[in-house]
């Protein structure tokens, strides 16, 4: 099976070279530093080799979520050299952004048997830790065959993945027998593995770092002042991390509740940076007057009808500035994003019914009584319009929210313990 994986690998090397240069239309970034996607690390990381440890963070979930582990690290270790690797060029950016030139950063190589190796041997890694579940044969062959550490931290592994997973069983249970420690979110996630052949004394539930949310004081005093430009007697309803297909949905349901609420405000931020360009067009298309953040405008006349959020880093203080707020990715089957944000910040939380990425945390949430599912565009419009409608119920719901977030922290903790005991 591995030779066949590796030979189909290298087939489709082709393929991936057309995507980046499709990718690129979108995202300029995805046209530069294609040498690292193929094993050859920039001079910077290589000068800086040999490593501490090296953190895999896909994109900017997995490096949102793995920058709080990242800074204990550097607090408690002072001198710890780190490289952190992502895919896409907005994991980049995150990186850049929350880590502040702290570590190195580098593209992950496309998981090619050659390219990893020499990735491998570059870096010099003491420990290797994969955030979440990005399981690469050959990346975990190279990094064992190194003598280094592997570990995988904030693993959650979806019936999807791991229907995926159960179709190759053997060849599956000898790639993640070479793992070292797996830190799973939770049950069901280690139910998966060990049904994948992963041994009971291999895996720890510890929970989900993104329950871990620090909110600085900072962000409050700053989502005070957003508030007070962008109308403080207006109701905002903000859409975070919208996917394509559901913005049309979300701007048909701002046009129904503005009947009801005409000063309500739509806060739009799209998932990816690639799309901001498209979403205003498309705003615009829609007769609706529409202001981007990046216009950076003193105050928001009261006839601006969405406010679209097309800078990288502002959710959060986006979110704190809103009186309800839908999370994207979960009106289109896509999984979900993390919802955990906005109720960490005391904000109502309302989203899709496709959350098979959160199957736990938003369960969770709704039974906590911090969120609300909808199943199509029609109840989101009905639960929203009802949240702006009750302000004692946003107090609620809020405040079990910020309950719900102190009670389940710990899993950032737990996993520094984890990584200081291997």
């Amino acid at each position: 099976m591995i030779y066949i994986y590796r030979t189909l690998l290298n087939l489709a090397i082709p393929f991936g070279l057309i995507s980046l240069c499709l990718r690129g239309f979108k995202n300029p970034d995805y046209w530069s530093r294609w040498s690292e996607r193929f094993g050859s690390a920039s001079e910077e990381v290589r000068s800086n080799a040999p490593y501490d440890l090296w953190v895999h963070a896909v994109s900017v979930g997995e490096a949102r979520a793995s920058a709080p582990l990242i800074q204990r690290l550097i607090k408690e270790k002072p001198g710890i050299n780190i490289l952190v690797t992502t895919t896409t060029p907005t994991g980049s950016a995150m990186v850049d952004m929350m880590l502040q030139g702290k570590v190195s950063h580098c593209y992950f190589p496309y998981d090619l048997n050659w390219a990893i190796k020499r990735f491998v041997a570059t870096v010099n890694a003491k420990a290797v830790l994969v955030m979440e579940t990005e399981i690469w044969p050959n990346l975990i062959s190279a990094v064992k065959q190194s003598g280094a550490k592997l570990f995988y931290t904030n693993v959650r592994l979806s019936e999807r993945s791991y229907a995926g997973y159960a179709r190759f069983p053997n060849f599956v249970q000898s790639i993640l027998e070479q793992v070292d420690f797996f830190a799973v979110q939770g049950k069901n996630d280690r139910k998966h593995l060990q049904l994948l052949g992963v041994p009971a004394e291999k895996i720890a539930e510890t929970g989900s770092i993104k329950f871990d949310v620090n909110i600085a004081p900072s962000l409050r005093e700053s989502a005070e002042v957003m508030r007070r430009q962008l109308g403080q007697d207006r109701l905002i309803w903000i859409a975070g991390s919208t996917r394509d297909g559901e913005e049309s949905k979300i701007l048909a349901a701002y046009k129904s509740l503005k009947e009801k609420f005409p000063s309500l405000l739509l806060i739009l931020v799209p998932r990816h940076p690639e799309r901001f360009d498209y979403m205003a067009r498309k705003i615009q298309r829609r007769e609706l007057v529409c202001v981007r953040r990046t216009e950076d405008v003193a105050e928001l006349s009261a006839d601006v009808d969405v406010y679209l959020g097309d800078t990288m880093g502002e959710l959060t203080l986006m979110y704190a500035c809103s009186d309800v707020a839908f999370v994207g990715g979960s009106l289109e089957p896509l999984g979900g994003q993390n919802i955990l944000e906005p109720c960490a910040l005391g904000v109502p939380v309302v989203f899709g019914p496709h959350m098979f990425n959160f199957p736990d945390i938003s369960r969770w949430t709704i039974k906590e009584g911090a969120g609300k599912m909808v199943k199509d565009v029609d109840e989101l419009t009905d639960v929203v319009a009802e949240l702006l409608a009750n302000p004692s119920l946003r107090d609620e719901m809020g405040s079990k929210g910020m309950a719900f977030i102190d009670a389940h922290r710990g899993a950032l903790k737990k996993n520094y313990d984890l990584i200081e005991r291997l």
